[in-house]
């Protein structure tokens, strides 16, 4: 038996649809439909459909498609715009490029999503009314708090139902980062029905990156929406602002899904509910041969949540040497993410310090993306599983623990960051 264990298989999938993907690269050759045209909407209309949405606008990546929902949902410059930590920088990067400014808050331990109760102290301490206009306003800095991003992180949705309540009291935005999350579902006590991942904020970004449960074979985005002017002003936004061919209501960007990717995600999209099944059968058998591992916690899902696992995370107290050890034995794992962006250099100017955010990094020093894709085979889990019982998990636990807070320590004095906040609320008063 091959020991290799993958991360994950982009080739399998492919070749066993090797003569469809063909064939749409000869329909584009074809038919000279290089952008735009009959695939794109074809895998609109079905991918709307999917996420049970009204609208579906494809765009070229994840990162486009958070950019242009929170552009066209109404988030103008300086506006604050409320999300979490521990996500990959897209989701910040789309705040700022959108002319906002990003503001973070503490996660759910159990969960790794935004904690609503987090939210909530928040927009209490920090934020208060505004009596002309009713909305919400940064104390500090007078800048109106606009919107808020739940990441459904992993394939595992938030908690929408606190956060939606939340935002409405608050007058905010809600824009869903559903990157990873395609068929992800939610049961709404608030809707009385399971909901899926992208439809249930003003809108929701998805990306079609390669290694996504739906992914593509290059870069790609969608918006999904049930506000037809949402989605008609993401139509524009993706082609230079134009309402038609030369007409341009607005400045806009270049951010179009090719033909020859729609038509690719239109295969890929028939398989995908039983590619996530695939997903859930291998969480679920990881969690029953990892339980009751000393030193190894798994995923949580609640009973709201029926998650797709994009990534299966597991925490390990001794990460780092786990990690070092599977990869010794040929099984490759992946950190997803090791440093929380409010300790990132980018962010430096923001003036965050360890602490700030204290379940995002504890969750930063523990996680380990365990190998996870619809071809796993049990064979394949039973050398991760078997690997893991090896590893003598009491070795240095509180030595990896120190270790793991001194690194993240250093990065801060790198960035620059200094002083001290509040701790204990999970939010932080720097940012802006």
């Amino acid at each position: 038996m091959n020991s290799y264990v993958p991360f994950l298989d982009l080739v399998t999938p492919h070749i066993n649809e090797e003569e469809e993907f063909l064939n749409v690269c000869r329909e584009v050759l074809h038919t000279g439909r290089f952008i735009g045209g009959p695939m794109v909407e074809e895998f609109e209309r079905s991918f709307a459909a999917y996420c049970d949405a009204k609208y579906c606008v494809g765009v070229g990546s994840g990162t486009d498609a958070l950019r242009f929902a929170l552009i066209a949902a109404g988030i103008l410059p300086k506006d604050i715009v409320v999300t979490v930590p521990n996500t990959f920088i897209a989701t910040t990067e789309a705040i700022s490029q959108a002319g906002a400014c990003p503001m973070f808050i503490d996660i759910d331990q159990e969960t790794g999503n935004m904690d609503p109760k987090r939210l909530q102290e928040y927009l209490d301490a920090q934020c208060t009314v505004d009596p002309k206009s009713g909305g919400t306003v940064h104390r500090r800095t007078g800048r109106r708090v606009a919107g808020v991003i739940p990441v459904h992180l992993y394939g595992q949705t938030a908690d929408m139902d606190a956060i939606r309540n939340i935002a409405g009291r608050h007058h905010l935005i809600v824009i869903e980062d559903a990157c990873q999350a395609h068929g992800a579902e939610y049961y709404s006590k608030r809707d009385g029905r399971w909901s899926k991942a992208g439809s249930m904020g003003a809108a929701a970004a998805f990306s079609f990156y390669p290694g996504k449960n739906l992914g593509a074979c290059g870069e790609a985005g969608a918006v999904t929406t049930n506000d037809e002017a949402i989605a008609g002003t993401v139509r524009m936004l993706r082609d230079h602002g134009q309402a038609r061919k030369y007409i341009h209501a607005m400045e806009g960007y270049n951010g179009r899904l090719d033909a020859i990717q729609a038509g690719f995600l239109q295969i890929k999209l028939r398989r995908l509910h039983g590619w996530n099944e695939q997903r859930r059968r291998h969480a679920g058998r990881y969690g029953r041969l990892l339980e009751n591992i000393d030193g190894i916690t798994t995923p949580f899902e609640p009973d709201w949540s029926r998650g797709v696992y994009h990534l299966y995370v597991i925490r390990a107290r001794q990460r780092d040497e786990l990690q070092r050890y599977l990869l010794d034995r040929n099984i490759v794992t992946g950190l997803h993410y090791p440093i929380p962006l409010h300790l990132q250099e980018a962010y430096a100017d923001f003036g965050f310090s360890p602490g700030d955010f204290p379940a995002a990094e504890a969750s930063s020093r523990e996680i380990l993306s365990l190998p996870m894709f619809p071809g796993l085979t049990e064979e394949q889990q039973d050398l991760v599983v078997d690997a893991i019982r090896s590893f003598p998990m009491v070795r240095r636990a509180g030595a990896m623990g120190a270790l793991s807070a001194e690194r993240l320590a250093k990065q801060a004095v790198v960035q620059g960051a200094a002083g001290v906040s509040p701790r204990s609320a999970g939010w932080s008063g720097k940012g802006i």
